[in-house]
């Protein structure tokens, strides 16, 4: 288990210490002297929090893509434990200690969360935003913004937006893996009769297994709901009841590793054109969020949605 040191916020983001003035030329490469590896352990210390009795290893200097700096890397040892080691750079005059940041943005941040072979509701595949929820068919949270946001944001940008679900069904919820794998099974064939069940699940989450909150009459409930659907867009029905038997738990599964490599641990989670939103945010926040992915892919967005005004009540003349 890895130890935990407190986040080096003085040296992050390009942020750089001078380690003084001096006139001896610095080795480029390999081990750091005592004097020059003493220096960089004082200054990290004094910029941070690091514990006394944390020990401060300091490896070999390397070659770095930046110009002017070595890269040498850091490990903080306690307890016969070690951290994962974090990379500085060290100026080959070896006057200046420095750490940076450096992420990949080649990618189109739309591309890094995939809607491919997911049911859709609202524009087409070629829309300029793209909404991907991570949804747990248990969770009354995903319940009030099933029941809410969506609406309102296919009334306000009509095709400009397109709506995807991903599985993310949660340990704590006791049903939630069934009703993910059955929406799936119509899903599979049907988009329509995928997003009536998702409606209708979601909507009667809370009555589920009846007042004795039983997963065996939960469970048994799914099954029935997944068939009557599957009969309303004329589906095959063995294969529909085959595929409700079966429970595969690979394709659901497959998206929760999805969810767990973009950092979603609660749901809902929502990424609009690959930025993450999480929790219960205001419908003002999300609309901004999506004007900004829209005006980014050189689109218009809707005007602003006139102000509500309240209206005091009435009262009789004296009172």
């Amino acid at each position: 288990m890895p130890i935990a040191v407190k986040p080096l916020r003085s040296l992050i983001f390009a942020l750089a210490f001078t380690l003084g003035c001096h006139a001896q030329t610095v080795a480029t490469s390999g081990k750091l002297s005592p004097e020059m590896a003493r220096r960089v352990e004082v200054l990290i210390r004094s910029k941070t929090s690091v514990p006394p009795n944390y020990d401060v290893q300091i490896g070999p200097r390397m070659k770095s893509d930046v110009p002017g700096f070595d890269t040498i890397d850091i490990v903080f040892t306690a307890d016969g434990k070690s951290s994962k080691p974090m990379p500085f750079l060290l100026s080959t005059d070896g006057k200046t200690l420095a750490q940076f940041n450096k992420f990949d943005i080649s990618k189109d941040p739309k591309e890094l969360v995939s809607s491919a072979d997911r049911p859709a509701r609202g524009g087409p595949a070629s829309a300029p935003v793209v909404i991907v929820g991570f949804d747990d068919l248990e969770c009354p949270f995903c319940a009030r913004m099933h029941e809410t946001l969506f609406p309102a944001l296919l009334n306000r940008y009509k095709d400009q937006v397109r709506i995807v679900y991903r599985d993310f069904p949660l340990d704590m919820h006791p049903w939630a893996m069934r009703a993910a794998v059955d929406t799936n099974c119509v899903g599979a064939h049907s988009q329509t009769g995928y997003w009536n069940l998702v409606d209708y699940i979601h909507a009667r989450a809370a009555e589920m297994g009846g007042a004795d909150k039983s997963v065996t009459k939960a469970n048994e409930t799914l099954d029935k709901l997944t068939e009557d659907e599957g009969k309303r867009q004329n589906l095959n029905a063995d294969e529909l009841k085959a595929c409700i038997a079966k429970q595969d738990q690979t394709l659901i599964k497959a998206s929760m590793k999805v969810g767990d490599a973009l950092g979603v641990d609660a749901t809902p989670a929502l990424f609009v054109n690959g930025e993450k939103m999480e929790g219960a945010l205001p419908i003002e926040d999300v609309f901004h969020v999506i004007d900004e992915a829209l005006i980014a892919a050189g689109q218009t967005p809707p005007p602003a949605p006139a102000p509500t005004v309240s209206t005091p009540p009435a009262t009789k003349p004296g009172n």
